[in-house]
C-alpha cells in the first residue's frame, strides 16, 4: 500500500517504524495566521516603541520563518504533491523532516508495477508545478555494479568510484576520469572502459544496445537489472511518459540503500534561466531499496520497498527566485468578498452582512474600524486582490439592496439583500 510522509532520506528508523503501523497525520509545524487587515497597523504601532532587547528571538534549528508571500508559494507546491499522492491512492505516516515529501510503497508486487507508478508520480507532480521541461534519469543498481565489475574495478574500489562517476552532471568526463586515475589509483585503461559507458544515455534503444555489449553481456547482475528496465519502459510507454525519461547510466546516486532502479529528475534550464545562473539541480529522486526494511527490524523481515522524494525546499526556492525575478505579485490571502460602507455609523450593518457571508461559506474580510473611508477600503480591495466588494449604506438599507462592486472593472450594481448570495456564488463560480 503506497504511503506519503515528511522525512529527512537518512531518517530510516523513523520511516520504517511507521510502515507496519496505520497511517496517521502528518505534521509539518505550527503555523501561525494573521490578519492582512491588521498587519500594517501592527507594524506601525510597535516601531515608536522598539527599544533595544536583553533577549534574541530564535526560530528552532532547522526550521525557518516564512512571510505571508512565502506561505502562499509553500502551501500551492504542497497541495500539487499531496494532491498527486493522494490520487495515487497513498495513506499518511507521521514522520518528521523538513525538506523532502516522499511516496513510498511496500510489499511484494510483480516487477516494475510499482517502480512505474513512482515515476508517473514525479512526472505528474514537476508538471503540476509548472517549472518548466524536466528530465528523468534512470539507472539500475545492478547494471551500474556490472559494468564496474566487467571494466576491472576492484569490488574495494566500487562506492569511490561511483562517487566520482556521480559528478559527472557537474564536471566533464576528462576531469572525473582525472580523479579516478589520480586521486583513486584507477588504472587508466580501467577509466576508459568506465567512460564508454557513463557518456551514454538513451532510451529502449540503448538498453537493447546494452544488452549486445560484449563485456556486460556476460554479468548476471548487470542483464537482470537491463530486463527490468526493459519492463519499465514497457509501462512507461503505456503511461505516456516515455519521452520525459532517460536511461543514465552515470545515475550513481544512494548506493549505500538502493538495490535495484535508481532515478532523478533535473530541471532543464532554458537560455534565459543560463544567463541568470539558476543551478537547479536535482528536484527529485528515488529508486528501489528492497534491503533496508530489514535492517530496522528485530527479526530481519524482507520487505520489497521502491519510493520518490519531491524536493520541496528546493522546488520552493526556485518558484521564489523565478517569481522576484519576474516581478509578479503573489497574492496572500484568498478573500473573495470585502464588505465595506460609504457612511458612518454602519458597523453593526457590516457585521450583519458578513456573518451572513461568512455562514454561506464565502471567504470575506472587513476593516477593524467603526467609521473607515470608503476610499481606504476600496483601494485595501485593490492592493489585496480582492474580486469583489459589497456596500451598505442609508439608501441601500432603505431600499432593501446591497451594491455589489467589481474591483477589476470597478462596475456597481445593485442587488436585492435576500439574492445576494446567490448573486455572489454565481459570480464566483464563473470566476
Amino acid at each position: 500500500m503506497p504511503s506519503f510522509g515528511l522525512r529527512h532520506r537518512r531518517a530510516w528508523a523513523s520511516l520504517f517504524s511507521q510502515l507496519l503501523r496505520p497511517s496517521g497525520l502528518v505534521c509539518i509545524r505550527e503555523v501561525h495566521f494573521h490578519s492582512q487587515v491588521s498587519e500594517a497597523v501592527l507594524t506601525s504601532q510597535l516601531k515608536p516603541h522598539q527599544e533595544k532587547s536583553n533577549f534574541i528571538i530564535k526560530t528552532p534549528k532547522g526550521t525557518r520563518d516564512l512571510s505571508p508571500q512565502q506561505m502562499v508559494i509553500r502551501e500551492k507546491i504542497l497541495d500539487t504533491v499531496v494532491g498527486c499522492f493522494k490520487r495515487h491512492g497513498a495513506k499518511r505516516l507521521d514522520t518528521p523532516a523538513f525538506e523532502l515529501k516522499d511516496f513510498d510503497i511496500a510489499g511484494q508486487f510483480d516487477p516494475m508495477i510499482p517502480d512505474a507508478e513512482c515515476l508517473k508520480i514525479m512526472c505528474e507532480i514537476l508538471s503540476g508545478l509548472q517549472l518548466g521541461d524536466f528530465l528523468i534519469k534512470v539507472n539500475d543498481r545492478r547494471i551500474l555494479d556490472g559494468m564496474l565489475a566487467v571494466c576491472g574495478v576492484p569490488e574495494s574500489k566500487f562506492h569511490a568510484i561511483c562517487s566520482s562517476i556521480d559528478k559527472l552532471d557537474k564536471i566533464s568526463w576528462n576531469d572525473v576520469r582525472h580523479e579516478m586515475v589520480a586521486k583513486k589509483g584507477l588504472a587508466p585503461e580501467v577509466a576508459d572502459r568506465i567512460g564508454d559507458y557513463v557518456q551514454c544515455h538513451g532510451g529502449v534503444s540503448l538498453i537493447e544496445e546494452m544488452f549486445q555489449d560484449s563485456r556486460l553481456s556476460q554479468n548476471k547482475q548487470a542483464l537482470e537489472g537491463l530486463g527490468d528496465l526493459k519492463l519499465l519502459f514497457e509501462y512507461l510507454t503505456l503511461f505516456g511518459i516515455a519521452e520525459k525519461i532517460s536511461f543514465d547510466l552515470s545515475l550513481a546516486r544512494g548506493l549505500d540503500y538502493y538495490t535495484g532502479v535508481i532515478y532523478e529528475a533535473v530541471l532543464l534550464q532554458t537560455p534565459a534561466q543560463a544567463e541568470e545562473s539558476l543551478n537547479v539541480g536535482s528536484v527529485a529522486a528515488g529508486g528501489r531499496y528492497d534491503g533496508l526494511v530489514g535492517m530496522f527490524d528485530p527479526k530481519g523481515h524482507k520487505v520489497p520497498c521502491v519510493g520518490l522524494s519531491i524536493g520541496v525546499e528546493r522546488i520552493f526556492a526556485i518558484v521564489e527566485q523565478r517569481i522576484k525575478t519576474s516581478g509578479q505579485k503573489i497574492r496572500t490571502t484568498e478573500t473573495q468578498v470585502f464588505v465595506a460602507t460609504p457612511q458612518k455609523n454602519f458597523l453593526h450593518e457590516r457585521l450583519k452582512l458578513i456573518s451572513e457571508l461568512w455562514d454561506a461559506g464565502i471567504k470575506s474580510e472587513l476593516l477593524y474600524k467603526n467609521n473607515p473611508k470608503l476610499l481606504t477600503q476600496l483601494h485595501y480591495c485593490e492592493h489585496m486582490g480582492i474580486p469583489l466588494v459589497v456596500i451598505i449604506g442609508e439608501q441601500e438599507l432603505k431600499e432593501g439592496v446591497i451594491k455589489l462592486r467589481s474591483v477589476a472593472s470597478r462596475e456597481e450594481v445593485a442587488i436585492k439583500r435576500e439574492n445576494l448570495v446567490a448573486e455572489i456564488q454565481k459570480r464566483l463560480s464563473e470566476s
